[in-house]
């Protein structure tokens, strides 16, 4: 048997429904944040725009965070040298995740090498510490969220109909009333950008007697006086049980976290494998998330900036004819509806006008929801937004997609 036929089958496959990924070769520019260059295939190099990028407020290029990476680089070397359990705890490590629990008001938090193995790992790691435990997930939580859920008996597992509070209460009431529970939750679903009830929420895992788990990945560092995310702006980040997020967005950096009681980040950190069996993070990506965060935490103005750039990249939008879908936050989602026309409209855009968004098709979103995800940053201007919606205007008609609702005609 040729097992390469197998894989020649299934990329077939994935080209054939339009959603063939091709990454563009990007380097960016220090200072000059969201310019890039971007290598294409034949070598030759162009400038372009970045819309799409997670740093959403340019933390990667803070000349403060830089600094301190380069001290600690300087100070402890490359790598950590192990796992946190043998030799791979530094200082670097303990000073971030003081860091992390000050940022949450928590007793304790624990760093991961990825904000999807914070999720992953702590959620399956639940079902070891409370047997017989059932949780409660949202059904547009992510990927990462779902693999440690999925660990669990199916009978372990339930979903609630997205950010339908009713459904929630429904699946709670059925469970039988000496279970452990756990409703887990985002604060922002970062492809629609919309945002969760975390008060009614919390409202009904506290009347069910449920644990709460919150993924703020795409709201620590954006939104809250400080930063801690959308629980904190809301006032009931102390009623989150653990609170899970990521370095590698707004703080700039890489990693991922939880934050909770002592006692549960300590259960945690004994019986996670996805913890005691990979090597930490290098201190020099440690000491640079600590730097940001520290920043970020007396800097809500570049808060403020952000929501401001993302509320008028929706509103020239809008105004242009666009398709923008609603979208609570800083997310500027805008439909297309069909995957070939979604790689089109992305491609024209990178090699015509030099502007960089990449399509987002199925897994990502559901089949027939293709879209392009926008992300505006403080540092995005009003001539930035100007070149962007005038190429998206003359694309709609050239791609022939249709302005209402988006779907390709």
């Amino acid at each position: 048997m040729d097992y390469r036929d197998a894989f020649r089958a299934a990329l077939d496959k994935v080209r054939g429904e339009g959603r063939y990924r091709v990454f563009a070769d990007l380097k960016r520019r220090r200072g000059a944040f969201p310019r890039a260059t971007w290598t294409r295939p034949d070598g030759s190099t162009q400038d372009v725009v970045v819309w799409c990028s997670n740093d959403y407020l340019g933390q990667g290029q803070n000349p403060v965070v830089l600094e301190a990476m380069h001290r600690a680089l300087e100070e402890a070397g490359a790598g950590s040298g192990g796992t946190r359990n043998i030799s791979g705890t530094t200082r670097y490590h303990v000073e971030l995740e003081l860091e992390l629990a000050d940022l949450h008001r928590k007793e304790a938090a624990l760093l991961f090498t990825s904000g999807y193995v914070s999720n992953e790992a702590t959620l399956s790691t639940l079902y070891k510490i409370l047997p017989g435990l059932i949780v409660f997930s949202d059904a547009f939580n992510h990927n990462s969220m779902i693999s440690g859920i999925r660990s669990g008996a199916k009978e372990q597992r339930r979903v609630f109909r997205h950010n339908d509070l009713e459904h929630l209460e429904e699946l709670l009431r059925e469970a039988p009333a000496d279970a452990p529970k756990l409703v887990a939750f985002e604060s922002v679903y970062s492809m629609d950008g919309d945002i969760a009830d975390i008060r009614g929420t919390v409202a009904l895992a506290k009347k069910y007697g449920a644990m709460t788990y919150i993924d703020e990945v795409h709201a620590v560092g954006m939104y809250g006086p400080r930063g801690a995310g959308v629980a904190e702006r809301d006032g009931v980040m102390g009623e989150i049980d653990i609170v899970e997020g990521t370095l590698g967005k707004a703080f700039g950096v890489m990693g991922g976290y939880i934050a909770a009681d002592a006692v549960i980040v300590d259960a945690i950190r004994s019986y996670a494998d996805g913890f005691i069996f990979t090597t930490s993070l290098p201190p020099a990506l440690a000491a640079g998330a600590a730097a940001s965060i520290r920043w970020l935490k007396a800097h809500d103005e570049v808060r403020q900036a952000h929501q401001a750039r993302a509320a008028e990249l929706k509103v020239r939008l809008a105004k242009a004819g666009l398709p923008v879908m609603p979208s609570a936050s800083h997310i500027v989602p805008v439909r297309v509806g069909d995957p070939v026309h979604c790689k089109m409209i992305s491609d024209i855009l990178l090699v015509d006008h030099g502007i960089y968004v990449q399509p987002i098709n199925y897994p990502t979103v559901p089949k027939g929801t293709e879209r392009l995800r926008f992300t505006p940053s403080p540092a995005h201007t009003d001539g930035m937004m100007d070149a962007l919606v005038a190429a998206m205007e003359a694309l709609w008609v050239h791609c022939n997609v249709a302005r209402v609702g988006g779907m390709a005609a």
